[in-house]
């Protein structure tokens, strides 16, 4: 009626062995994981990267402070960008800190 003591320990009870137990579950749980949090993360700051080294002359940006103005001198060489914010006011701003480009005459998102 009860399993003997000697055949609960045989040694081909476990089928992925000791350290196999452990490992196989810790493998799955890590390549689940690189495809649901980091591959993803991945492409959307290299999506980024790349709008932001297409900042053009004439576009309109975001930047991390929330101030919205429009490109008037950019440069591939430079990491820096001209931003109008109004017509008397002109700053300059790493590009690393632009959040959206949006481009030219392009309406702003609307959220509901």
């Amino acid at each position: 009626m009860f399993i003997t003591p000697a055949f609960a320990q045989a040694p081909g009870a476990d089928p992925f062995g000791g350290v196999g137990g452990l490992l196989f579950p810790m493998l799955v749980m890590i390549i689940i994981f690189y495809f649901l949090v980091i591959r993803p993360q991945q492409q959307r700051a290299k999506a980024h990267r790349e709008l932001v080294n297409q900042v053009r002359r004439g576009d309109t940006v975001i930047t991390s402070g929330g101030f919205i103005g429009k490109v008037t001198k950019a440069s591939d060489a430079s990491d820096e960008v001209e931003v109008e914010l109004s017509d008397t006011m002109r700053v300059r701003v790493l590009k690393s800190t632009l959040i959206d480009v949006r481009g030219k005459g392009e309406a702003a998102k609307e959220t509901t």
